[in-house]
């Protein structure tokens, strides 16, 4: 199905999300244009389409649509974070968007094909566009930057599905090659503005609250929020204390924390990982159906390692998309490498503890990212289908996992409920530290010392969480969403009354696809 010219040209200045989040798989091989020419060309034709119209008939849709133009008008003429942050090209530059089977594979293969042959314009735009990268954001990416050739090296570039037409032959020749120096022309980049750039990654608070507001479509006060993010921490440390006070009644009371530390440390090796977490996910689904929590239960999830190039996510969900055909959805997990230190690889998966990985999976899978995105593919509007809001994906999902707490998740096991509220703390730290690092003169060795304090998390693990505060800003979406969420279902109640169901209030939200926070609603108005 085409789009409007407004959904095409909102999609066009987020090509990698539109392909792989709404299944768009004409962007296939076809990564984004991000120059400072590409982008002032892509600004010009969403004002163009804007005023052209016409209006969605729908007045939500309306809404919905205007914050997503807003938003990118923000982010690239305002902001002009393509100058700023690699992050944005890095998804351009991503290959492993073809690795799930959306399609035939000597389709996708081809389409890998043309995007691997678009790497030099592709990495030639981002060293033309990335003038201001501080260091500390370049600091941040370097890492995630070099691994973007994982799979590629080698004689005739052979790792996987990369032996398609127009991929190099024997001795690197042709486009394998030229994206290769591509490539490497990008990494000596940022190399450099980590080395030489501005000490200070702050967009400020009338930037950060610029980039909220848009995507949102409600205005922020960030102020306010600070404090929204200190009182859900004071409530979440309640909660953990309780929770450990369970497990360990009538011993000797010791601080929460201290707890949860020992508890993250009864974990599977990295063998016994995947397997862990194929188990979990079987439960959080079969949980979910039993209690009739999201509109619809069908689907597959299937459970695998990450692609290479995004192995710097520890567990993430790749769905079968709304504007593609019936495939399974993927939940992704990293297991540490082998050739880490044994201390390394067991800090690693303390993530995936048996107090930890039933709430990640029941985020990533059920009823969170892959319920969501089940509910997705049935909706008809071009906006719902096509538009999200990241805060409300996130927000749902981190959500869910307070849902099931309170819906009895995990058969009394009081290690699940502590897990639970241990990730809500790495969230809700999230949006302190965003806020504290772009408006508040808050470094990025400040932030890691307040998860070492607020969280159970410390070194290495604490220090990785505050930088990305740098070039993901807005990653206290999570804790705001479901703030925003919990608020909204408190409407519901009190407006519906004894016609309050959970499923009935799910079902709503969901048939807005992912609303932008200011416009949630309208899930009450209509429900």
């Amino acid at each position: 199905m085409d789009l409007s010219p407004r959904v095409r040209a909102a999609c066009d200045l987020d090509v990698a999300e539109a392909r792989e989040g709404g299944g768009r798989h004409e962007y296939d091989g076809k990564p984004q244009d991000l120059s400072p020419a590409g982008v002032r060309t892509g600004l010009a034709r969403m004002a163009q389409a804007r005023a052209a119209g016409p209006r969605a008939a729908d007045p939500h849709d309306e809404a919905q649509l205007a914050a997503a133009e807003e938003h990118k008008r923000v982010v690239y003429a305002e902001l002009e974070l393509h100058r700023s942050n690699p992050l944005l090209h890095l998804s351009e530059l991503d290959l492993a968007c073809y690795d799930r089977d959306y399609a035939p594979a000597a389709e996708r293969d081809a389409a890998r094909a043309e995007h691997l042959a678009a790497w030099p314009r592709v990495a030639d735009a981002a060293v033309e566009s990335l003038d201001q990268v501080s260091a500390p954001v370049a600091q941040a990416l370097l890492e995630a930057v070099r691994g973007l050739s994982a799979g590629l090296t080698g004689p005739g570039l052979t790792g996987p599905g990369l032996t398609g037409p127009g991929l190099a032959g024997p001795g690197l020749a042709g486009p394998g090659e030229a994206a290769l120096a591509a490539h490497a022309r990008l990494v000596a980049h940022i190399e450099q503005s980590a080395a030489t750039g501005h000490p200070d990654p702050a967009l400020g608070g009338p930037g950060l609250t610029a980039l909220m507001s848009s995507a949102e479509a409600m205005p922020v006060d960030l102020g306010r929020l600070a404090e929204q993010a200190d009182a859900e921490r004071d409530r979440l440390h309640a909660l953990l204390a309780d929770g450990c006070a369970r497990l360990e009644p009538g011993s000797r009371v010791r601080p929460a924390l201290e707890v949860a530390r020992e508890l993250v440390r009864d974990h599977p090796d990295g063998d016994g990982v995947i397997e862990a977490a194929r188990l979990w996910t079987e439960r959080a689904i079969e949980f979910t159906r039993d209690h009739d929590l999201v509109p619809y239960h069908d689907g597959i999830c299937l459970v695998g390692p990450a692609p290479e190039s995004r192995r710097w996510a520890m567990a993430m969900m790749s769905w079968a998309a709304a504007g593609e055909p019936e495939g399974p959805s993927w939940y992704h997990i990293t297991p540490p490498e082998k050739s880490w230190p044994q201390r390394a690889q067991d800090e690693w998966l303390e993530v995936f503890s048996a107090t930890t990985l039933p709430g990640i999976t029941v985020h990533e899978v059920a009823p969170g990212h892959f319920s969501h995105g089940r509910a997705m593919r049935r909706l008809t509007s071009e906006v719902r289908r096509n538009l999200r809001s990241n805060a409300f994906v996130e927000g749902w999902a981190h959500y869910a996992e307070e849902l099931c707490v309170e819906e009895g998740f995990g058969d009394g096991d009081p290690r699940i409920p502590i897990g639970i509220w241990l990730e809500a703390l790495v969230r809700v730290t999230r949006l302190a530290c965003a806020i504290g690092v772009h408006t508040a003169g808050m470094s990025v060795q400040d932030a890691a010392r307040r998860f070492e304090a607020d969280t159970h998390l410390s070194g290495p693990a604490a220090l990785s969480e505050a930088s990305r505060a740098t070039f993901d800003p807005t990653y206290g979406r999570y804790t705001w969403g479901k703030l925003e969420l919990l608020k909204l279902r408190e409407r519901a109640r009190k407006e519906w009354g004894a016609g309050f169901t959970l499923q009935r209030f799910h079902k709503a939200l969901l048939d807005l696809g992912s609303p932008a926070l200011g416009l949630l609603g309208t899930a009450v108005d209509r429900g």
